[in-house]
């Protein structure tokens, strides 16, 4: 429900741009408002998990995830629409760490642990598809506010069948860290405001400048709130282990090249190709259909290479994919020239998420097991936010240096897939720095162990 929020009025936007007036980089607010506010706040909401209870928290998350979307369908106009999705982002962050803790709690055993991970990983990839999907058939047939009606019948569902399926976990003494959570939003925020800035008037502004310089300021002051709080909202021993910490660096990387391509594929498919909004939907099906079917694999690739080694061979798949991808004109047609290269994304997108969040999840204590769940989801929906951000005003850059003409718009959006290209390559980078060397010194060490017992094989 909340990964597909997150992608299910990008086939939209179009619609909404003309109905109330606005340029390409304001509307990508519609998107960080949700995903700023998301990612925000998942610190803070994994730490009311542990004090509250997982099972209450999850519960409270949906019911507020319900009633905003009541009021984003109902609102009269843009700036309310931008309060209504912050508010479901702040939900989604209270629902969200609760519900990747819970399922780690249950599932205690390694095989079966994998499995649901996967299950996990597949539904959080393959949700933002099926948003876009079903985004530009309520736009089409009745209206993009269908969508957010679309999640009340859900939350309701949702919290039926919580007493009913979810066991509540124990609880913490302690308090919730405002001042970190206030300090890590405004920072990524104000960064993201000065990158969407930047598209409209320009890098050397005081008003690209004044944000960004806030934003650093901000997280500067996080990192400080955190290291002196008696009970972080991000404790910072999880970054002491170098495999996780390179985990979290590189899914943020990911998200920041993988995210804004799924802004600029229907973007192209509605103003170049002049698909409808379902048409635009379903373009992306290619991916999507194949990033679901890896989770059948994923279970036995991991047993069979180690997640290190699928994750690097995912990464670089995903890196040939979008390169390909990126070569698109206003010549290109949906099939072939957009058609395969969303297949080999689809594959190396596949092979991606899980091993990335089982290794952002590895050795963690019991007790920090909501604050490792909310990062992992920090690094999944900054890296969305920043990197939609940084590639938009890349876009409209190139957008304005050119003319009105489709050529100039579906060039913009080609060198925007190239920086995502980039960002993918730095991801495979950390990867191969931080990740895969850590994973084979715990390799030896386990063999170490393993062999010490006197044990033959």
């Amino acid at each position: 429900m909340v990964v597909l929020d997150g992608s299910i009025l990008i086939t939209a936007l179009p619609e909404i741009g003309r109905s109330l007036h606005l340029s390409t980089a304001v509307l990508t607010w519609v998107q960080n408002a949700y995903i700023l506010a998301f990612g925000g706040f998942l610190l803070l909401g994994a730490r009311a998990g542990d004090i509250f209870g997982r099972r209450k928290t999850f519960s409270a998350g949906i019911a507020l995830f319900s009633l905003a979307s009541i009021l984003a369908g109902l609102t009269p106009s843009a700036s309310l629409l931008l309060v209504a999705r912050a508010l479901q982002g702040v939900a989604a962050a209270i629902a969200t760490p609760s519900a990747l803790a819970l399922l780690t709690v249950t599932f205690s055993e390694a095989r079966e642990r994998v499995k649901a991970i996967a299950i996990y990983s597949a539904v959080s990839g393959a949700g933002g598809s099926v948003g876009l999907i079903v985004g530009g058939l309520l736009t089409d047939v009745i209206s993009w506010r269908a969508g957010m009606f679309l999640n009340v019948p859900i939350g309701i569902t949702l919290l039926l069948m919580v007493p009913r399926y979810m066991r509540e976990t124990d609880t913490t003494k302690g308090h919730l860290d405002i001042m970190g959570a206030l300090t890590s939003v405004i920072g990524m925020t104000a960064l993201a405001f000065g990158f969407v800035q930047a598209a409209s008037v320009g890098w050397g502004a005081l008003e690209v400048w004044g944000p960004v310089a806030l934003g650093v300021v901000s997280l500067a002051a996080f990192v400080l709130t955190e290291a002196r709080a008696k009970e972080p909202v991000t404790p910072l021993r999880l970054f002491a282990n170098r495999q996780r910490s390179g985990a979290y660096l590189g899914r943020l990387l990911l998200l920041c090249g993988n995210y804004p391509i799924f802004f600029f594929v229907p973007q192209f498919l509605q103003n170049v190709l002049h698909f409808n909004s379902l048409e635009a939907g379903l373009g992306i099906m290619p991916f999507m259909v194949v990033q679901f079917g890896m989770m059948y694999a994923m279970p036995s690739l991991v047993a069979r290479f180690g997640n290190a080694r699928v994750l690097i061979s995912g990464l670089v798949i995903a890196i040939a994919g979008t390169s390909w991808l990126s070569l698109i004109s206003a010549d290109s047609s949906f099939f072939p020239d957009l058609f395969f290269p969303l297949i080999v994304m689809g594959f190396g997108a596949g092979m991606i998420f899980q091993p990335f969040t089982t290794l952002g999840l590895s050795g963690v204590e019991a007790k920090d097991a909501g604050a490792a769940s909310g990062l992992v989801n920090v690094a999944h929906q900054t890296g969305s936010s920043l990197g939609l951000a940084v590639l938009i005003s890349v876009f409209e850059a190139v957008k304005r240096s050119g003319d009105a003409s489709a050529t100039s718009f579906t060039h913009a959006i080609s060198v925007s897939i190239g920086g995502s290209v980039l960002f993918l390559t730095a991801s495979l980078v950390v990867v191969l720095i931080l990740v895969l060397p850590a994973n084979r010194v715990r390799a030896r060490h386990g063999a170490r162990a393993y062999f010490s017992k006197g044990t033959t094989r």
